[in-house]
């Protein structure tokens, strides 16, 4: 793959849910909402499309509908990482042979495997597909980041190792994977409101939880960023920054899904167990926030 397909937005998509289930006819709808605008990729089951709690046959079937949906329209960087390196093969191979353009795999939560059993964790993976593998570090959610001497370490041995989303607030990591990697590794913001100063240590785009609501936003700002246009970006940036933070005020997804429910687009802002609801006060700050957004009704059938 060109490693300037992995530049841009790339949707972290919600997994829409009714009554305990996927709501596999809203995910349509959004997917064909996201290829409407000039985003770059979706990434299904990901932390915002909630995979610890989604079951095996559920995490396969969103894979699969994106796919379907996306039609060779959109990159589908299919989240398929898991704290368990069997778990993680099985998913990956699975979502391989669905037809996935590339995965993103997070650090293994909860365990907190040495930077040894990360190697060997991603090894393992990077050896069942030739396929991109963005590597996706969020040590708030895993107690772990992935070292920049792994990053480097797995690029080298698996070049299809090509890219990181990183998500652990420090522009400084930014900096020296980048200077420590060859020039067409990628680096990815894995939080909206750190895009662009990330981008101006040199990331590429981001990996999205705004773009669910205003795609069109986030890619006006993330393409003039990468045109060097920083002026025009910034104003961008800093009228939607309190977007950019307030979608979490609850851990994610349940901000962004209760907005886009607001905003009829999906039917329910469900989320599953242990999730729970927007706090009364943080659903009102929402609705206010929801109030202001240019985002146009529609009515989900």
């Amino acid at each position: 793959m060109d490693k300037n397909r992995l530049h841009g937005v790339h949707t972290a998509l919600v997994t829409p849910m009714s009554d305990g289930a996927v709501a596999y006819a809203d995910l349509e709808r959004l997917i064909e909402r996201q290829l409407e605008t000039d985003v770059s990729g979706i990434v299904p089951c990901g932390t915002t499309g909630e995979s610890p709690t989604l079951s095996e046959s559920e995490h396969l079937q969103v894979i699969r509908t994106c796919i379907d949906g996306a039609n060779g329209k959109s990159l589908v960087i299919a989240g398929t990482g898991a704290n368990s390196t069997t778990e993680a093969l099985s998913l990956t191979q699975a979502a391989d042979d669905a037809g996935a353009d590339a995965f993103l795999l997070v650090a293994p939560y909860y365990n907190k495997p040495s930077q040894e059993g990360l190697f060997a964790h991603f090894s393992a993976l990077a050896e069942s597909t030739e396929k991109p593998i963005v590597l996706y570090s969020i040590p708030s959610r895993c107690g772990i980041e992935i070292s920049t001497e792994v990053v480097c370490r797995l690029r080298e041995k698996y070049p299809h190792v090509c890219a990181l989303k990183e998500a652990g607030g420090r522009s400084s990591k930014v900096s020296e994977t980048l200077i420590s990697i060859d020039e067409n590794f990628v680096v990815l913001s894995g939080d909206d409101g750190l895009t662009l100063p990330f981008m101006a240590c040199g990331a590429k785009g981001v990996v999205s939880v705004a773009s669910n609501l205003v795609p069109e936003l986030v890619t006006e700002m993330v393409n003039l960023a990468l045109v060097g246009d920083y002026e025009r970006a910034r104003k961008i940036h800093l009228s939607n920054y309190q977007l950019f933070t307030d979608l979490f005020c609850e851990p994610n997804p349940v901000p962004v899904k209760t907005l886009m429910q607001m905003k009829g687009l999906i039917e329910s802002s469900e989320v599953r167990s242990p999730l729970i609801a927007a706090s009364s006060a943080n659903h009102d700050l929402l609705k206010g926030l929801g109030e202001k957004l240019s985002i146009p009704e529609r009515v989900v059938l």
